[in-house]
């Protein structure tokens, strides 16, 4: 067999022209000590942190393949957890950008995650309607709450009590009990989906926000306080006489029949409402860190904020409002009217609850985040609509504060989908252009090095020589910039309808256009005298027009400038002599037009893509197809053959950028990372680049490496993604005492957990062989009589004891995986398993690790377990070992912490004395400055 014909694997490069992705929430993040200077926004895959104040990107938090949907940045802002589009859930560290921790639980998308007061659990909300709590310091999950029957919108701690509050999109609020992990209490007081929650005036009242123009508060009243407050009672005693104790009685004096006492922890009701401008829905509803301006937006773009009352407050405001009240009294009195004797002034929600302003921004919100700064500003930070971020900031203790836009980032993105692209002939500037810029950018440092506003942009090229660029747009208009300035040369009206395709003709010296008007137009360039300088400027005129009976989709001269290809929209390409404009050949075949082509550098072929989800490679001597490839699952966007090959990348409408043989008819690679419709593509003059552009407003370079691709291997590996992503969507292992379809573990099984089981029923196997061979090894120098030499292929490979490599394994396996891998471990490896978790307890080696693994294997296989009489003795000595072990391991950590403690005291003893001495040398300087000062008086007296 001969050698098979070698490729070079594209990889991905970079993903830039993105600022933030639509599908996430943006989150101020600390860095570096600072707070308020730095966002974190999601990108695609990727989360961006953005500095505010310089407009640059400085760090990126690099994902795998799924897109971001939610941020939240730790309580203590040194750690961001990040969830994403298939249900998987990462902490990254803001100091060195690693994702140490990855929680998978969820089947679908992360709908929110919220931290609670300290840092060490997590609660993530997802579209399939479960809530999970995590355990971020043990890196495990803790329990899965179900309840809700649609995608979660919502989750908060309680600060005070060990209680989760949720909100989802079937309507009802829910209060968990986290001490029990149970539902205790469901609001039902909505009529259509909740999307948003926050807790306000310490967590006495909770503010919802729905699909109307009312945001709902419900005062929240803890029965514990209520018991208190009365005198005490005599305990009660479960399965007493339902009475009294039973029912509640409410503010408004009617009886409230809730659940049995026990389960009961408090009660809501409803205290009005807030009326928002916004007709829509809420789409965000917050709360900034001292609960005090609450913010709320729709699917517009105005903000609206609100100011929540201090007690004080409250009561001046009554006060002033009951002496009004009195004056008016005090008036009709004297006008002969009866006097009221007792004037009653009612509160509202209106008095607690104060419109301060609304923040208009330049389109739609997304998301926003707000945070106070030291000087008493508030800022607020908005991700919108079109790809940009801005900051506001305004002064909510003015009487009527103003925002003002403070920084905004635009530059390192298009407002709106980019539809062209090119490469310059030197392969270092990229040129993409959109419905209203065009921008050009270092293909090496991904840098924005020009912005000029342009038309509705649909084709483009550089001109020979890299200093002007020209644009086709879609009211037909050409348009010719200079790159050094950046300023509009000209613009010449070429087509009345739109200008669809655009190719320069190889001599170089012209073009040739083809639009909606179903006209093809030749076009030169020459120099023309410029009226505001000496000098003369570059400028094209029209020479010839080719009339056809469709609209032109696209163009594309042979490399001899021979021939003209002209895609119309009857789903033919016709192929025209340059020269002369006769008709020589007419390729049919297509169902649905063809919207891209491309001819190859010999002229040989041309390859033609179409909304019909076909290329067709077309021989041009005799307009022959050699081949019809299915190439997309959608329509095909873009073609473009690779310069010096008859290899060829297609883009399509399937977010997929693909590489083909034209000679082969193979499929080579696929260039997967978009995450929506891909709208063109551009090949670098050298072959070793290719840039992409995408409904998801990204731009992404792929790279050619010098790694040879072989497609067998190829193949085998794409065969090998299937087989790992069938195997996380099989049924999750059944556990005794629960009904089908009900997880009660946090966790899900995905390949890393089934290869993490792998590893230890290969190490328990290994283990059992080695032992037989130690005690036959054992048997034989009995038998000899004197020490035999063994060579073990354990001690080979690692010179550990059997025992100690299976530990090893335990150790290895990530903390969040280890009880799925438990779970997919057959019966038979555990008894071995047990006896090696007595060795190592009786060791004392890791013993948190051991006792966790223990007490999960007892609680999945206790039938088996016990009914086993070989297990009874290991398990007894197991209780004994255990009991002494981790009573141990707690003593050592009693006395560790009594010991930082009296650290702590002696710093803080320390520290203020230091204080104390800076005080002091602080006031011996002020007093030597004013010695100096009236010194200098003196003197000049």
């Amino acid at each position: 067999m001969g050698l098979t014909k070698q490729y070079l694997r594209y990889v991905a490069s970079a993903v830039f022209g993105l600022i933030g992705s639509q599908k996430g929430n943006i989150v101020f993040v600390t860095l570096r000590g600072e707070k308020g200077r730095y966002v974190a926004v999601p990108a695609c895959e990727h989360v961006f942190i953005w500095d505010l104040r310089k407009g640059e990107k400085i760090l990126i938090l690099q994902g795998l393949k799924q897109e971001v949907t939610c941020l939240c940045p730790s309580p203590d802002g040194l750690h961001l957890a990040v969830g994403y589009d298939d249900g998987s859930i990462r902490i990254f560290s803001l100091l060195s950008g690693e994702g140490n921790v990855t929680f998978n639980g969820h089947k679908a998308g992360i709908t929110t995650l919220k931290y609670d007061q300290l840092g060490g659990r997590l609660a993530s909300g997802s579209k399939d309607t479960d809530v999970i709590v995590w355990d971020v310091i043990n890196e495990s999950g803790l329990y899965r709450l179900k309840g809700h029957k649609d995608a979660i919108t919502q989750a908060l701690f309680l600060r005070e009590k060990n209680l989760l509050v949720t909100s989802g999109k079937d309507t009802v609020v829910k209060w968990w009990d986290l001490d029990t992990q149970h539902c205790f209490k469901t609001m039902v007081g909505h009529r259509t989906e909740v999307w948003g929650l926050v807790l306000v005036s310490e967590e006495k009242r909770l503010i919802t926000g729905a699909s109307d123009s009312e945001l709902r508060a419900w005062d929240i009243t803890y029965l514990q306080e209520i018991e208190d407050l009365e005198e005490p009672k005599p305990k009660k005693i479960k399965g007493s006489s339902p009475g009294i104790q039973d029912t509640l009685e409410t503010e408004d004096g009617t009886l409230e029949m809730d659940e049995a006492p026990e389960d009961r922890i408090l009660s809501c009701r409803k205290a009005g409402s807030i009326m928002r401008e916004g007709r829509d829905r809420v789409v965000n509803l917050a709360v900034d860190k001292t609960g005090r301006i609450l913010a709320c937006h729709g699917t517009d773009s105005v903000l609206e904020l609100f100011c929540i009352l201090s007690k004080e407050e409250i009561h001046k405001k009554m006060d002033k409002k009951m002496k009004k009240a009195r004056k008016k009294a005090k008036l009709n009195s004297c006008k002969g009217e009866e006097e009221d004797p007792e004037i009653n002034v009612e509160m509202t929600l209106q008095d607690e609850i104060q419109r301060v302003t609304n923040i208009k921004t330049s389109a739609k919100i997304k998301s926003f985040d707000l945070i106070h700064s030291p000087q008493g500003e508030l800022k607020a930070v908005f991700l919108l609509q079109n790809n940009l971020v801005e900051l506001y900031s305004f002064n909510p203790s003015l009487p009527t504060p103003q925002p003002v836009r403070t920084n905004r980032i635009t530059i390192g993105g298009h407002r709106s989908d980019v539809r062209t692209l090119s490469f310059s002939s030197d392969n270092i500037a990229v040129l993409s252009a959109s419905a209203d810029s065009v921008k050009i950018w270092n293909r090496s440092t991904l840098q924005c090095i020009r912005t000029m506003t342009c038309e509705y942009a649909l084709c483009s090229f550089f001109v020979p020589g890299d200093r002007q660029v020209i644009i086709g747009t879609k009211t037909g208009k050409l348009q010719l910039y200079d790159l050094a300035s950046g300023n509009l040369l000209e613009t010449i009206d070429a087509h009345d309808g739109a200008l669809w395709s655009m190719s320069l003709s190889p001599d170089q010296r012209g073009f040739v256009t083809g639009g909606a008007d179903k006209a093809v137009k030749f076009w030169d360039f020459e120099l023309v005298k410029d009226e505001n300088s000496t000098q003369k400027r570059l400028s094209v005129k029209q020479t010839r027009t080719l009339q056809l009976d469709e609209d032109v989709l696209y163009v594309s001269y042979s490399p001899n400038q021979k021939l003209l290809a002209v895609s119309l929209l009857d789903c033919t390409v016709k192929i025209f002599y340059v020269d002369t404009l006769k008709f020589f050949l007419s390729l049919y075949g297509h169902k649905l037009p063809v919207i891209c082509m491309d001819i190859s550098y010999d002229g040989a072929l041309i390859a033609t893509g179409s909304a019909d989800r076909n290329v067709k490679i077309w021989g041009l001597d005799f307009g022959d197809c050699h081949k019809s490839l299915f190439a997309h699952d959608d329509s095909v966007m873009y073609l473009q053959f690779v310069p010096k090959s008859h290899l060829f990348f297609t883009a399509g409408k399937d977010h997929k950028i693909k590489q083909w043989d034209a000679d082969r008819f193979e499929h080579i690679q696929t260039l997967e990372g978009h995450h929506q419709e891909i709208w063109c593509l551009a090949v670098s003059p050298s072959g070793d680049y290719v840039v992409s552009s995408s409904h998801d407003k990204s731009l992404r370079l792929w790279e050619r490496t010098r790694e040879p691709l072989i497609l067998e291997e190829e193949r085998e590996m794409e065969r090998e993604a299937e087989y790992e992503e069938s195997v996380a969507k099989e049924d999750q292992p059944a556990v005794p005492g629960e009904t089908q379809g009900d997880s009660y573990f946090a966790g899900k099984k995905t390949i890393e957990t089934v290869k993490a089981a792998e590893r230890i029923m290969e190490a328990i196997e290994l283990y059992r062989e080695e032992t037989a061979k130690m005690k036959e090894h054992k048997a034989i120098c009995k038998a000899a009589g004197k020490e035999v030499r063994e060579v073990s292929l354990m001690v080979l490979i690692l010179p550990l004891q059997p025992s100690a490599y299976v530990l090893e394994i335990f150790k290895g396996i990530r903390s969040s995986e280890l009880e799925e891998s438990l779970l997919v471990l057959p019966f038979s490896y555990v008894p071995d398993i047990l006896k090696l978790f007595n060795e190592f307890m009786q060791l004392g080696s890791d013993v948190e690790l051991i006792c966790r693994c223990l007490f999960f294997l007892l609680r999945i296989h206790f039938g088996q377990i016990t009914s086993n009489q070989m297990l009874v003795p290991v398990i007894e000595k197991l209780r004994e070992t255990t009991i002494s072990k981790v009573s141990q391991v707690r003593d050592v950590i009693g006395f560790n912490m009594a010991g930082l403690d009296y650290l702590k005291r002696e710093c803080e003893a320390k520290s203020e004395v230091m204080f104390f001495a800076d005080a002091t040398s602080h006031l011996e300087e002020k007093k030597r400055k004013r010695k100096k000062r009236e010194k200098l008086i003196l003197t000049l007296t």
